[in-house]
């Protein structure tokens, strides 16, 4: 006989979900009678934060929503914070959570990990919450569950299991998963965009990371309508070297007078939200005439008025407005264009930055093709502001959206798993890191070759100058950091202590890499002289 636990999990596996990042407790045991049969792989976090975590890198490498198994109460709890910044990069995740007896929910009886209204919490990030109350609920949660990665708008979604019903009896007939619902685009928007695309005389087009897995196409159609293409933090790498491609945030100066001198702008795939656009909060943001929005979304859309909102998914988009433009390639002077906002948002982001950006630069070039996952710290913020991936979908952090610290560990793992023929480098600040240092052995149990690149500058840099900026005393932003020699040593790991200047770090990168375990590297940032 199969349990509804056993059916949940046989319907993972029926959804081509091929692993799960969990902690086992005594509210899941019932899933775990399922999982271990089944073919899934199950990684062993430290932390519930770390499994959310690991799925949201999972996800953004594999294109498939990354599923996370956590215990009733803290074990949800936990996940939230993971699921908050799921949810703000549109990335596909699915937490599966036990939770009490059904009679005992909202009764306050004392029982372990009891919450007053445990779905209600989640609810406040999934875009979806189920409970499955009986077998008859299972498939319906299921369906619901995975709707929003199918289409639409992706984020995290939830479904919790009662105590008592997970090992109860299923003997309803299994069906099979509901099929993707496509939107067709209308061809009659696109023929308009197409006509103002072709009118126009200055196009940009902006990138967000809704076009990340459209690399070739968006180029070709860049250069059809010899527009710039404005890159977001999660649409880096689509554009590499190319002389039309516009690396740089949209935030800087820059980058805004190019979008407001164009007289047509596409926008696709990207939220023109404050981080990308506005990140210091002036509350403006570049002027965007004729503007042609494409998104999935339809909440989206209604949040930015456009001269011509399109729903849909940028790479059908893409494919249709090149099929609609005519052939003729007029020059619009797109890669002058491009090149002057290039060369004047470098001199913009001034000299520290640019030092963080040639340290990016030598550390791409030392590692090809590589995933480099990013947690918040000063060579993040350099690169989102100013930096050239050279691999789509290649370069994601947190620093932006949603803005979760210790991110970057436990989301290099879930990246190594979801690709394991790509290098991965972790970039973490040591202040960062010790949000999820534990997750290191992680990598070390799943024998991942993951750098992980530790930028050390003893504190919270970043917090202080805000402090100091405006005459507040600073306090509480210099935690000591651990001894990382010690710490790479205790997980066995390989370990080396650079200085900052890139040809440094080049050689640490090219030496001392094994490929059944991770390393890890620790920078001294610049100006510090402590000794361990």
């Amino acid at each position: 006989m199969t349990s509804i636990g056993e059916a949940l999990v046989s319907q993972l596996v029926e959804r081509d979900v091929d692993t799960v990042f969990g902690i086992p407790g005594v509210h899941t045991v019932e899933l775990y009678r399922g999982l271990a049969s089944s073919g899934i792989r199950h990684v062993t976090p430290r932390h519930e934060q770390g499994a959310g975590f690991m799925a949201d890198g999972y996800a953004r490498v594999s294109g498939k929503p990354g599923v996370a198994f956590v215990i009733t109460g803290p074990g949800l709890a936990n996940t939230l914070t993971a699921m908050g910044q799921a949810r703000a990069d549109s990335v596909p995740m699915l937490v599966v959570s036990g939770v009490n007896s059904l009679s005992s929910l909202g009764k306050g009886l004392g029982h372990l990990h009891e919450m007053p209204d445990q779905q209600a919490m989640a609810k406040t990030v999934a875009l979806v919450s189920e409970r499955i109350e009986s077998q008859d609920d299972l498939m319906p949660a299921m369906a619901r569950a995975f709707a929003p990665f199918q289409s639409g708008r992706p984020g995290p979604t939830h479904i919790e299991i009662p105590l008592d019903i997970a090992g109860a009896d299923y003997t309803v007939a299994p069906s099979a998963p509901d099929q993707p619902h496509n939107t067709t685009i209308a061809a009659e928007l696109i023929a308009q965009a197409a006509e103002l695309l072709v009118n126009a005389k200055a196009p940009v087009i902006l990138a967000g990371g809704g076009a990340r897995r459209t690399a070739g196409g968006l180029s070709a159609l860049a250069e059809k309508l010899d527009a710039p293409v404005v890159q977001t933090v999660n649409a880096r790498g689509l554009m590499h070297k190319h002389p039309l491609g516009v690396p740089a945030s949209p935030s800087l100066s820059a980058v805004s007078d190019l979008i407001e001198s164009s007289d047509v702008v596409l926008a696709l795939g990207t939220e023109l939200g404050q981080t990308d656009y506005d990140m210091n909060a002036t509350g403006e943001m570049a002027t965007m005439h004729s503007l042609i929005r494409i998104d999935l979304c339809p909440e989206q859309l209604d949040r930015h008025p456009a001269t011509l909102p399109i729903l849909g998914e940028a790479a059908d988009a893409i494919t249709a407005l090149f099929g609609a433009l005519d052939g003729s390639n007029t020059s619009k002077d797109g890669a002058v264009r491009a090149a002057t906002a290039c060369e004047n948002a470098f001199e913009e982001i001034g000299p520290e930055m640019r030092e963080l950006c040639h340290i990016l630069n030598a550390m791409r070039d030392a590692v090809p093709n590589a995933l480099v996952v990013g947690d918040s710290l000063y060579p993040i913020y350099a690169g989102n502001l100013y930096y050239d991936h050279d691999r789509p979908g290649g370069w994601f952090n947190a620093s932006t959206g949603y803005g979760a610290l210790g991110y970057g560990i436990p989301a290099a793992i879930g990246a190594a798993l979801a690709d394991p023929a790509a290098p991965v480098i972790c970039l973490a600040g040591d202040g960062g890191a010790q949000f999820s240092l534990p997750e290191m052995m992680c990598a070390v149990d799943e024998k991942l070759p993951i750098t992980f690149v530790i930028w050390n500058n003893y504190g919270y840099q970043e917090i202080a100058t805000s402090m100091q900026a405006v005459d507040v005393t600073v306090i509480g932003c210099d935690p000591t950091p651990p001894d990382f020699e010690f710490i790479a040593k205790s997980c066995g790991m390989p370990f080396q202590r650079v200085g900052s200047k890139p040809e440094e770090i080049t050689e640490a990168l090219n030496t001392g890499q094994t490929t059944d375990g991770p390393r890890l590297i620790e920078i001294r940032a610049p100006n510090q002289s402590h000794s361990s």
